[in-house]
C-alpha cells in the first residue's frame, strides 16, 4: 500500500526568489509531475513576450489549456507541481479551481525573499544564460509592483520559507 497523499504543490514568489529551485525539489518525490511554466512559454510563445500585457496574454492561453490536463494527472493519482507563480489573488484563484476539481490536498509554499536578494539572484540568472527568460531589473519592479502575498484568510495550505 502507497502512503502517497495526491497533492497540488503551489508556489508564490517574487521573480527570482526561488520558485523554480523549489519546485524542482518538490517534485523530486514518488509519483509527482513537475509542469513549469517558464517551460511552456517559451516553447509555445518564443519572441511573443516581452511586455506585461505580453506575459499576461499568453499565460493566460497557457493556463486556459493546461488546466484540465492537471485535474486530470491528480485525478489520476499523480501529484503535480505548479512551477507557475501564485503571485497574485486572481492566479491563486485558478490554481484552487485546479484542487478543487480534482478535489485533492494541496500545499502553497510562500518563498519570502527580500528584494535586493532577488535582484542579485537575477543578476546571477540572466549572466548564466540558464534560463528561459531573462528579464531586466525594471522588469521586477513592474511585475513586484503586482505581487500579493497569500493570507492565512485565502484559504490556503501554507509553508513559508525564509531567505
Amino acid at each position: 500500500m502507497s502512503n502517497h497523499t495526491v497533492t497540488l504543490f503551489l508556489i508564490s514568489g517574487k521573480i527570482a526568489a526561488g520558485k523554480s529551485t523549489l519546485a524542482k525539489s518538490l517534485a523530486a518525490q514518488r509519483l509527482t509531475v513537475l509542469i513549469g511554466e517558464d517551460h511552456w512559454l517559451s516553447k509555445l510563445f518564443p519572441d511573443e513576450i516581452s511586455t506585461l500585457d505580453d506575459y499576461v496574454r499568453c499565460s493566460a492561453r497557457l493556463c486556459d489549456a493546461i488546466k484540465p490536463h492537471v485535474v486530470s494527472l491528480l485525478q489520476e493519482g499523480l501529484s503535480v507541481v505548479m512551477d507557475f507563480p501564485a503571485n497574485t489573488r486572481q492566479q491563486r484563484q485558478w490554481l484552487r479551481e485546479i484542487f478543487e476539481a480534482a478535489d485533492v490536498h494541496h500545499e502553497l509554499h510562500f518563498i519570502d525573499v527580500p528584494n535586493d536578494v532577488c535582484k542579485s539572484r537575477l543578476r546571477d540568472r540572466n549572466k548564466s544564460g540558464r534560463h528561459a527568460f531573462q528579464p531586466s531589473e525594471t522588469d521586477f519592479d513592474l511585475f513586484t509592483r503586482f505581487f500579493v502575498p497569500p493570507t492565512d484568510e485565502e484559504g490556503f495550505n501554507i509553508t513559508i520559507h525564509k531567505a
